[in-house]
């Protein structure tokens, strides 16, 4: 963003702030924020991934972090520049997320270390143990016969599988990061397939709105990209096998699309009441204005055929927010490069901004950082909120072959437009759909 047009949207906000009081029309308190972080397949940080996202560039790759020998796709878009050794999901998903918390608890000043004043929300991927940890427990079982899990974990004590019995609980990764940033009352994990980052961050503006925290910690995170993940959505058909051109896998929009591309990172926003943040002097990177929740309850991956979920799920995000659709600037889209999730999108998208969806900017960082699963809608989220700080829209990188049943202002190249309000959508398998509005000014 030029340094005038900074300065003028920072004016603007702190005018805002100034000339009105800090509820919005519905009598709740706003919900600032003040802190992002982000780790993706690009870079660590939010300058790295921006950086990378607005020159088009991907971060989707042949993966040589273990062998995929037999396996249809070998790439994703792996954060390889951390230590990611053991490939364990919990403990990956644990990494991401604090190197994202702590970017963002550092840039919202916000407490003394280890002394984070809020809640913690935090969207993890489902825990189960995993291949080779069974393995292990099969071998020191002895024998080809069914295992005990849970006798052989109270059998070895303090021995070799002590600290799986914590490793592989739902909740560990949330007790851990609360340890480690000293958030206030008990930690919540969610996981709501692929809006699971949206969903935290939804549960984090409701708590402050209901007066129950002035400020929370939301992070989606996601560290699953390992053999038994690359089997199962395989399996599924939902995945592409471009593995012979990586960089241009990963294709939202696009008539020849065949499938979505693992990721993984995290990224984590500083949520506060506007009031508690103003009194305080933070910086206001921006404003959640709406969340929208709807349940599909059509088919475990597939979406409905009426669209009539994700449909709800942006009205929702609106009337939330207080804004017609026409206030709505630009779309940061579910847009995961799958044949019918891209279809559904464009169908919601359709249905509710009418004749304006072919002028209305769309755009999917997928096509460059891949499906980041339990982490897609709080990166998602804080690169929409970059994108109105910054006045430039990423683009959606491969989209060279444009569906013409797909009716949308695709961004191809970085786009530079004065972004006041973006929809950010994600939509999950088991019909979990979650928008969230951003602005740069209350509604």
């Amino acid at each position: 963003m030029a340094p005038e047009v900074y300065g003028a949207t920072k004016s603007l906000m702190d005018r805002s702030m100034s000339a009105r009081s800090y509820r919005d029309a519905k009598g709740r308190p706003l919900v600032v924020v003040t802190g992002l972080g982000i780790v993706s397949s690009l870079g660590q940080g939010q300058a790295e991934t921006w950086a990378a996202m607005i020159a088009g560039r991907s971060g989707i790759h042949v993966i040589d972090r273990f062998s995929t020998d037999g396996l249809r796709t070998r790439i994703a878009g792996t954060v390889d520049f951390l230590d990611t050794e053991p490939t364990i999901a919990p403990l990956l998903s644990e990494r991401f997320a604090t190197v994202a918390a702590e970017e963002a608890v550092a840039q919202a000043r916000i407490g003394a270390v280890g002394d984070f004043p809020g809640a913690l929300f935090i969207a993890v991927p489902p825990v189960e143990m995993e291949w080779p940890q069974r393995q292990a427990l099969a071998e020191a079982a002895g024998g080809d016969g069914p295992v005990d899990y849970a006798g052989l974990l109270r059998a070895a004590g303090t021995r070799r599988f002590d600290s799986w019995h914590d490793l592989f609980i739902f909740g560990t990764v949330a007790d851990r990061i609360a340890d480690r940033f000293g958030t206030k009352g008990s930690p919540i994990s969610l996981s709501t397939a692929c809006s699971s980052g949206a969903t935290a961050i939804q549960l984090g503006v409701e708590a402050i709105r209901r007066g129950e925290t002035a400020a929370a910690l939301c992070i989606g995170t996601d560290g699953s990209v390992n053999p038994e993940s690359l089997i199962r959505f395989s399996l599924l058909s939902a995945l592409s096998t471009r593995n012979d051109d990586p960089a241009a896998a990963s294709k939202p929009f696009s008539k020849d699309r065949d499938g979505f591309v693992m990721g993984e990172g995290a990224a984590a926003l500083v949520l506060e009441d506007a009031g508690a943040a103003a009194a305080r002097g933070a910086t206001i990177l921006g404003y959640v204005l709406g969340c929208g929740e709807k349940g599909d309850g059509f088919h475990r991956t597939r979406s409905s055929p009426d669209g009539a979920p994700i449909i709800a799920a942006i009205r929702s995000s609106l009337e939330d927010a207080g804004l017609q659709a026409g206030a709505i600037d630009s779309v940061n889209a579910h847009g995961t490069s799958t044949p019918e999730n891209d279809k559904m999108e464009a169908l919601g998208l359709a249905a509710v901004f009418g004749d304006r969806t072919t002028a209305l900017p769309v755009t999917s960082n997928k096509s460059m950082i891949g499906h980041t699963l339990t982490a897609a809608g709080a990166i998602e989220a804080a690169v929409s909120l970059l994108t109105i700080r910054h006045g430039r829209i990423p683009p959606t990188i491969n989209h060279r072959v444009p569906d013409p049943t797909i009716a949308l202002d695709v961004v191809e190249t970085a786009r530079d437009l004065p972004v006041r309000t973006v929809l950010s959508n994600s939509f999950g398998f088991g019909g979990q759909n979650t928008c969230l509005v951003l602005g740069a000014e209350p509604a």
